[in-house]
């Protein structure tokens, strides 16, 4: 079976992004907006907790997932290729 390498990095980027997007407003809701730049923010310039931050981490984790989920879908049916059985 082979992966839809396009359907996997979109996938995999809208999922990374909101994420981070929803992660960020959490704590945000509970601790306040910080400003403070956390680990992830010494990876994605700009990012940290406040509502631009979101933004920021939005974009970098949709940029990011688009990246991983198409070298992950690529390597898959690279590998799925290698080792089917072929008549």
């Amino acid at each position: 079976m082979r992966l839809n390498v396009k359907a996997l990095a979109l996938t995999s980027g809208l999922l990374w992004g909101l994420g981070l997007f929803c992660i960020t407003w959490w704590i945000m809701l509970f601790e306040g907006a910080t400003g403070e730049v956390t680990w992830i923010g010494q990876v994605y310039r700009g990012y940290n907790i406040s509502p631009l931050g979101s933004i920021f981490g939005l974009i970098w984790g949709f940029v990011d997932g688009l990246i991983g989920g198409a070298i992950f879908g690529w390597v898959y049916n690279f590998v799925a290729g290698r080792t089917s059985s072929r008549p």
